[in-house]
């Protein structure tokens, strides 16, 4: 290319200058973008993730709505500026399951009918020093998985299916704004159903029991949960996440009835009770089950762990070291010397009452978990798409309760191992989060030095953000009400609580660990994950979510693959979105009037 004269630049037919030199990628209209796509993204998952139990992948979001705004909005035009911008936007969404599968379990046992003695504790930590934690945590779980990138995406290749998808979005513009239009008007509708479901059912009851106004036994559960954004996750989740239907189904379609017709007398009062029938039956088996597939996964991720490692050395040995691409190693080393003496301080800051010898070995067992999880995490997410996430923690908190409850009394002992455990739970969001990045970016030609940094950037903020929306939240709906389940945390809860009374239901707790740990044997990934949380989860949330697995299958089966991809995907995507944001408005708004009020 030429230029036009002395100082008049060339333009392309439809006006736009011809820029020379390397193409914009880490600038402020990047980093601005991401920050503002990641606040509405992590405060959209967070509110899904208190709903549903599990989180939902921000990355696509973030490059689909960014070419909204970067192509649409500013006219700029450059593949890897948006790759920048997703890596920021997920990365501040990172926080949302990693905060909201555990620290909300403080929220839930404070709020609890008949809470342990001494729990309003739980709701008197520091926020601040909490989302310091946090922030230190993910930054913990990126400087330990920013040394597998050149091994896992440079030399083993792993797939990372969700990166291929996210380099899709990136490589096509013009679907991306087609694609962003299709969320805006998908949100716009959600949002708008949200406020009429709102305002027939005053907030307090979002369920429709079809079963009861048809005649149904009230063991068969049939009551559809009326959300529109669990239809969109269960599109979004398609074939692959029917096994979370799976799991209710087996409990109220085939337990229940055979309870009913060969079950002694004893069942009588569970079968004519469905809060009964899942709280004392199915609920503690599917907790079980969440631990052993977590545990089951562990180990049989511990062979890809030792062939990272191994692969790792032989790089090394094999003179791999040029690392002008990747933040330097000094750097690294110092963020996890930080990050750690972070977490202590916190840890110890949180509950005084431990000693600096017990805050030391709580701390120096998180980063060790952190650096195994990562390594787990970034084989898993490489090769299967899914990330142990929920699992991993509620070991982790376990762990580190069984630690800590030695050296001081059981309510700052759980305190401490909920407030470490909340930071590890960030970690290893963050890590699977990065890799993801780190393989779209590798697709489309980025510089991973500079997503790096990115990620950084981003990861920070999520914590903040974060920890305002669930106290918002709880103040308007109480985390772990039928609102807002809060399934995971609501599992860490449990578990905490029975450990805390000793008083824990061992033979489920047993049974369903058992059944956990041969699915996650079964080769098929995080089915066990997926079956736990269908025992566990109100029956209606799964025949709701069930309802977009079945719209997906369909959609793929008689308007195509492409459909589901270029149309379904993004309206789905604008359904929890919109939903979302209505929720976490009304929450601040409500806060709002009533200190205006006050």
């Amino acid at each position: 290319m030429t230029k036009l004269g002395n100082d008049k630049p060339a333009t392309t037919p439809d006006g736009r200058v011809i820029r020379y030199g390397e193409y914009p990628e880490l600038t402020w209209a990047a980093v601005l973008v991401g920050w503002l796509l990641g606040i509405m993204i992590a405060a959209s998952i967070a509110y899904a993730s208190l709903l549903l139990g599990f989180s939902i992948e921000g990355s696509e979001l973030a490059a689909i709505l960014g070419w909204g705004l970067l192509r649409g909005v500013l006219r700029r035009t450059s593949i890897i500026e948006n790759n920048i911008n997703q890596t920021i936007a997920s990365a501040v969404n990172g926080a949302s399951a990693g905060m909201m599968f555990s620290l909300a379990a403080l929220f839930i046992l404070a709020s609890q009918e008949k809470p342990l003695p001494g729990a309003q504790r739980f709701t008197q930590f520091d926020p601040f020093i909490v989302t310091l934690a946090c922030i230190a945590g993910g930054a913990l779980g990126l400087v330990f998985v920013i040394p597998l990138r050149k091994q896992m995406i440079d030399f083993d290749r792993l797939a990372y299916p969700g990166g291929i998808a996210v380099a899709a979005i990136l490589r096509s513009p013009g679907a991306g704004m087609r694609k962003a239009m299709l969320l805006l008007g998908g949100g716009l509708f959600a949002a708008a159903l949200k406020l009429v479901f709102d305002r027939v059912t005053g907030s307090h009851d979002p369920e429709l029991p079809v079963g009861k106004y048809l005649g149904f036994p009230p063991y068969l559960n049939i009551t559809f949960y009326l959300s529109i954004m669990t239809i969109g996750v269960g599109y979004l989740s398609g074939k692959g996440g029917f096994w979370f239907g799976v799991g209710g189904f087996i409990c109220y379609w085939l337990l229940a009835p055979l309870l009913a017709m060969y079950g002694q007398g004893e069942m009588a009062p569970l079968l004519g009770d469905v809060s009964k029938l899942r709280g004392e039956l199915f609920r503690p088996t599917g907790i079980g089950m969440l631990v052993g597939a977590a545990i089951g996964g562990i180990i049989a991720a511990f062979p890809l762990m030792l062939s990272a490692i191994q692969s790792l050395h032989d790089a090394s040995k094999s003179g791999s070291d040029d690392n002008s691409d990747e933040l330097p190693a000094w750097s690294l080393y110092t963020g996890i010397a930080l990050s750690a003496v972070v977490l202590g301080c916190a840890c110890w800051v949180s509950v005084p009452s431990l000693s600096p010898m017990r805050v030391a070995v709580m701390t120096l067992l998180g980063t060790l978990w952190v650096w195994i999880a990562g390594v787990i995490v970034s084989e898993c997410v490489g090769r299967t798409n899914w990330n142990p996430l929920s699992g991993m923690t509620l070991i982790a908190v376990t762990l580190l309760l069984l630690i800590a409850v030695r050296g001081t009394t059981t309510v700052p002992a759980i305190l401490a191992a909920v407030v470490l455990g909340t930071a590890i739970c960030v970690a290893i969001a963050q890590a699977g989060d990065m890799m993801l990045d780190l393989k779209s970016g590798y697709l489309v030609g980025a510089v991973p030095r500079r997503q790096q940094i990115a990620q950084f950037i981003g990861a920070w903020l999520g914590p903040v953000i974060v920890i305002f929306v669930m106290y918002a939240l709880h103040e308007q709906y109480v985390l772990g009400s039928k609102q807002l389940p809060a399934p995971q945390a609501s599992a860490l809860a449990t578990v905490l609580r029975g450990i805390a009374e000793n008083d824990a239901p061992t033979f489920r707790y047993v049974a369903g660990t058992g059944l956990g740990a041969v699915l996650a044997f079964s080769g098929l990934g995080g089915i066990g994950v997926l079956i736990g949380l269908g025992f566990y989860m109100p029956f209606s949330i799964v025949l709701t979510y069930t309802l977009g697995n079945l719209l997906r299958m369909a959609s793929d089966r008689f308007l195509g693959k492409e459909f589901g991809h270029e149309t379904g995907v993004p309206i789905a995507a604008g359904f929890i979105v919109g939903e979302a944001l209505v929720g976490v408005t009304v929450a601040l708004v409500e806060i709002g009037s009533m200190l205006g009020g006050s």
